[in-house]
């Protein structure tokens, strides 16, 4: 049976059959109901109250439910959120006030319910209209088969999280113990956006990333670490805790904002669970719980949901972030004295990226044809990056400019490539990504003199590999690496082999299985690369060579001109 597009059991449905009609008044229902369930303003208007009458009167109808994905929604199965909440209390916590700021269907809050016997209040956020209506409903059956059971004041809202306003929540707590939990939606804001949803923060770039790194991806966020985030400023200074269900990348970042965010928590865990047989989605997520108004704790105890068997610490320690303590050889811990860089980002892989058929290029949408050689250059992508040395490229690329914001008009040059683009232009001007608006056409990113030296040492930031590929200019052209990648380049081989015998040492090994994370998207990335000093790697071995003194060098010339 549903009412409101929501379910309800045969209890709910008697129960609200015995005691709604539609010559009663909201006010008169709305006490009847908070008697039998706790509920505030159960029904907030009266116009509601009249369609719950005349629909109770006749076959209750199926209605269309809204996206899931739009709201990131995974609900949680009740049986995980009493595993939750009876893991808080042999931890001795006892909420007074409890606060569930994305409360779905409600199973958190009948998780509360069936654990906790001191709480007062409790405030259940929802922004679909169906999930309140299903918590309300959820709530009432706990209570109609548990009729004994202390009723605490619940508000169930409707309202979007990013628009709520807390103060009145905040005003009533004083020195009560608060419990905040839920399972804030597993997004992103690019996601969302991509759906042109309204379900989004108001500042989707709320962690301030300027110029380049917020438009190519460091100022894309999950949804739940904004609303952590905005809770644990808006609750940190109250007594209690909180406690998540979040995606092990919104841990992580949190744990490295906090020294920046001096957020007032301590105790922090993460606490594995398999989300493939809670959620039925393969994503690396955790129980984060934290206790507030604590003086700030900048490390983290994982261990695992079900066993309790702890896998190590996580966070800062000694002024640097590790992803695990106990292996962490943070000697060669510094900067590095190359710099870093990502491959070629294009985002039109079926026209840029081409094959060799006999003397002709074939497309990824199976177009066969000639183009100039000019502009025309091997590429490898992570997946090439499998053994220590590269391979012969099996792909090529069109390489459109030299330098970001080049004009491409020179490209009329070689009328056949230009012809070939030209043909091809909807795909560029189908790109999303905002780094392409008012640029040239065919522009690229990720590209640059560092891109066209002969000799490169390359790694995947896909792949949970360690190893450094050697890789070595073909044809008499540079090898191209694609925005999967990162990669230095040298213009010798000498150089360039003695670099990729120091990264692939067991101390750069071991050193960067002790910063990288294996559950992220990306377990290799920049800025882990730029930690590895090779001087110190240089040093613990008892080498020293002309290189490192020709970079420094370089670098005191190049401080002169400027001095």
């Amino acid at each position: 049976m549903r009412l409101f597009d929501a379910d309800i059991s045969d209890s709910v449905f008697l129960f609200l059959k015995s005691k709604i009609s539609a010559n009663e008044t909201v006010g008169k229902a709305n006490r009847l109901f908070q008697m039998a369930c706790g509920i505030r303003d159960f029904f907030a208007h009266d116009s509601e109250l009249q369609q719950a009458a005349e629909e109770l009167k006749d076959n209750p109808i199926n209605m269309v439910c809204e996206s899931r994905a739009e709201y990131g929604d995974f609900q949680t199965n009740q049986a995980l959120a009493n595993l939750v909440a009876k893991k808080l209390q042999t931890n001795n916590i006892d909420p007074k006030i409890v606060i569930e700021p994305t409360c779905g269907k409600g199973n958190f809050i009948l998780a509360v319910l069936n654990t906790f016997e001191n709480v007062e209040k409790i405030y259940g956020i929802e922004v679909q209209t169906k999930y309140t209506w299903q918590a309300k409903f959820n709530i009432l059956d706990f209570f109609l088969h548990n009729p004994n059971r202390t009723k605490p004041e619940i508000h169930i809202i409707h309202s979007n999280i990013f628009a709520f306003n807390f103060h009145p929540i905040k005003s009533i707590i004083g020195k009560k113990e608060l419990l905040i939990i839920g399972n804030p939606p597993w997004v992103t804001n690019s996601a969302l956006s991509a759906m042109d949803s309204n379900n989004l923060p108001i500042k989707s770039n709320f962690k301030q990333y300027k110029g380049l790194d917020a438009m190519t991806g460091k100022g894309n966020f999950d949804i739940a670490e904004y609303i952590t985030l905005d809770l644990l400023r808006n609750f940190g200074q109250f007594d209690g805790n909180m406690a998540f269900l979040v995606k092990n990348t919104v841990i992580k970042n949190i744990l490295y904002d906090l020294p920046k965010l001096k957020l007032p928590i301590a105790n922090l865990k993460k606490e594995n669970i398999d989300s493939k047989k809670e959620f039925d989605v393969s994503v690396d997520a955790s129980l984060f719980s934290c206790q507030l108004n604590k003086e700030t704790e900048c490390s983290c105890q994982e261990s695992d949901f079900y066993t309790s068997e702890t896998k190590c610490n996580f966070g800062w320690k000694n002024g640097k972030f590790l992803s695990d303590f106990s292996g962490a050889n943070i000697d060669i811990d510094g900067i590095s004295p190359f710099e870093w860089r990502q491959g070629v980002k294009h985002d039109c892989s079926k026209v840029m990226e081409l094959e060799s058929d006999d003397d002709c290029f074939r497309n990824k949408l199976g177009e066969k044809f000639k183009i100039e050689n000019d502009l025309v250059y091997p590429l490898l992508k992570s997946s090439d990056l499998k053994f220590k040395r590269a391979e012969p490229t099996r792909k090529k690329i069109i390489i459109t400019q030299k330098y970001v914001g080049q004009n491409t008009s020179y490209i009329q040059k070689y009328p056949l490539t230009f012809e070939y683009l030209n043909n091809h232009i909807d795909y560029f001007q189908k790109r999303k990504s905002s780094i392409y608006k008012g640029k040239c056409d065919f522009s690229i990113f990720g590209i640059g003199d560092y891109s066209f030296k002969p000799y490169k040492i390359a790694i995947s930031g896909l792949y949970k590999t360690f190893h450094f590929c050697l890789v070595k200019s073909q044809d008499d052209k540079p090898v191209m690496l694609d925005d999967t990648c990162y990669f230095i380049g040298f213009d010798t081989l000498e150089h360039a082999e003695y670099v990729w015998k120091l990264l692939n040492t067991e101390i750069v090994t071991d050193f960067l299985k002790s910063i990288s994370f294996k559950d992220s998207k990306r377990m290799i990335t920049k800025d882990v690369l730029m930690r590895i000093d090779l001087r110190k790697v240089a040093q613990l071995r008892g080498e020293q060579t002309s290189l490192f003194a020709e970079i420094d060098k370089r670098k005191e010339s190049q401080l002169d001109l400027f001095s």
